[in-house]
This record gives C-alpha cells, sequence and structure tokens, in this order.
C-alpha cells in the first residue's frame, strides 16, 4: 500500500527495544516500555504558516528519530505495526 502523510506528519517504524538488560536478564513482553525510537518511512511537505508559504521538514525518510512516549496514532499497514505523529513531537535526529 503507498501511503503519503499530509502537511506536517510522519509515519514513523518502532526499532526494537533491548530484550535483555545488560546484567543478562530477559525481559518479558508485559514488562516491556514503548519504543521511543524509530524510523521515518515516509513524511509530508511540511506546515504552512500565516501567509500560506510552506514551511519544509526537517526530519526526512530514512532518519532514526526520538520521540515523546505517548507520541502519535498507532495504526496496522499491511500488518505492521506503525506510528502517525506531527513533527513537533520528535526531539531529535540520531546521527
Amino acid at each position: 500500500m503507498k501511503f503519503k502523510p499530509l502537511n506536517d506528519y510522519v509515519l514513523v517504524s518502532h526499532i526494537k527495544a533491548e530484550e535483555k538488560t545488560s546484567g543478562g536478564i530477559i525481559i518479558p513482553d508485559t514488562a516491556k516500555e514503548k519504543p521511543q525510537e524509530g524510523k521515518v518511512i515516509a513524511a509530508g511537505p511540511g506546515r504552512r504558516d500565516r501567509d500560506g508559504n510552506r514551511i519544509a521538514m526537517e526530519v526526512k525518510k530514512g532518519n532514526r528519530i526520538l520521540f515523546g512516549k505517548y507520541a502519535g496514532t498507532e495504526i496496522k499497514i499491511d500488518g505492521v505495526e506503525q506510528v502517525i505523529m506531527k513533527e513537533d513531537d520528535i526531539f531529535c535526529i540520531i546521527g
């Protein structure tokens, strides 16, 4: 399925969290927190200012990002869980 976010929305795929602690303890699924790191799958063209001019997005497809724990809305596309969020919910680009 082709997916193109509008305005300043970003489609993000979660990057898997570690399944073991540094001491070697395996973390069960029920105790895992939602990952706050992801990869940008698609990004919209950017929002518009008051005069109607487009403000370009700072993130682009392929960027690794950190975002808020409760940011965005979880959706399934072709059976894969992903998150759609506004660019404002992204804290930083990694790398």
